[in-house]
């Protein structure tokens, strides 16, 4: 199971350098997002990087959407329109980064982890965000866009995001990202709940490594996630200027729910060690069952087994009349067979009355 991908320079590849990995790729779109002077918003789609340079002449806000991996090319040439750092350029194309801010000359670069269901599957992938004053350069791998519908509520109406500045459009980014999480983690806990019932029932070693299997999912999905708290309680405390006094209140709901979604993280984290507890339990349980039927059957034997071993002594009976002369007797078969069967009974009444069995 591909969980995240990561990339990484070759070594001995000058910082910010960008290089070219021949891979088979999707193909990537850009949208841009120009929001104009009276209100209304102009949205261009599947654009090249050259056509964004017009807008950054103008003072309206432009929020431009690379979805998927660009080629090497193209990411150059939006570093270049949008002055964009080369160090932070090179970790857009290098995914799998930790989620992390860092400033650049009057611009913030932020990166998280978008977790996604796929096939039941959990994929983790990177987005990241360029902003100043008058312009949201956004860069999201994969074929899945999460912010269409940020785009239909632009469409539709939208008025606080028209009017609210760069600053909460990338609020509502990030929020957009960071609530992606709880949908999955959803999904994690539909599958605890099933194996839960299924352990309870049925046990087998495929339930196991399911168990293992979530329980890896979990870790690697902790330590993609835990690092975005950080970062939005970074963006609230950090001083500049880029981000309004009024949009770190939202930021605050926005930090809110990566505790929550943390929280639920650690949680499912430690029912799958209950679970794997709950599994080894049952386990030593079921071979309990199966050791004292076991002990039962022995017991029920062992008299048995000296009774014929005592009839099956070879003393010679014209030696001696004391040489086992209920061999000699009519019913002594039968007798000997009914004793038998009377300690087994007997045995069997005793172990049920001691709840033995």
């Amino acid at each position: 199971m591909s969980f995240f991908t990561k990339r990484y320079p070759p070594p001995g590849t000058p910082p910010g350098a960008l290089v070219e990995r021949r891979r088979e790729e999707p193909p990537y779109r850009i949208r841009l997002v120009d929001f104009l002077a009276d209100g209304q918003v102009l949205v261009e789609e599947d654009i090249n990087p050259a056509d964004c340079l017009p807008y950054l002449e103008s003072e309206t806000l432009t929020w431009v959407h690379v979805q998927g991996r660009p080629t090497v090319g193209s990411l150059h040439q939006l570093g270049e329109a949008f002055g964009l750092h080369p160090l932070a350029v090179e970790d857009v194309l290098n995914t799998g980064q930790r989620p992390k801010i860092e400033p650049f000359d009057h611009q913030l670069f932020v990166v998280l982890s978008l977790p996604l269901m796929a096939d039941d599957e959990v994929e983790v992938h990177q987005v990241s965000f360029f902003m100043n004053r008058t312009f949201l350069v956004s860069f999201c791998e994969g074929e899945f866009d999460p912010f269409l519908q940020t785009v239909k509520r632009l469409h539709d109406g939208g008025a606080r995001l028209r009017h609210r500045g760069v600053d909460f459009l990338l609020y509502s980014l990030l929020d957009i990202v960071i609530d992606q999480g709880f949908p999955v983690l959803e999904n994690f806990g539909l599958q605890l709940e099933e194996l839960e019932e299924r352990i309870l029932a049925q046990g087998g070693r495929e339930i196991l490594g399911k168990i293992h299997v979530v329980k890896r999912e979990l870790i690697l999905l902790r330590r993609m996630l835990w690092p975005q708290r950080e970062v939005i309680n970074q963006l609230l405390r950090d001083e500049s200027d880029l981000i309004k006094g009024e949009t770190r209140l939202y930021l605050r709901d926005c930090y809110d729910h990566t505790v929550q979604v943390m929280d639920l993280l650690e949680t499912y984290r430690e029912m799958t060690s209950s679970m794997l507890d709950i599994y080894l339990s049952s386990v030593n349980n079921r071979m309990n069952d199966i050791m004292r039927l076991l002990t039962v059957i022995s017991t029920i034997f062992i008299p048995l087994t000296f009774i014929v071993g005592l009839y099956g002594m070879n003393f010679d009976r014209d030696a001696s009349p004391w040489n086992m002369p209920e061999l000699g007797w009519r019913f002594g078969y039968p007798l000997v067979s009914l004793l038998m069967v009377m300690i087994a009974l007997g045995l069997l009444i005793f172990f049920r009355r001691k709840r033995w069995l």
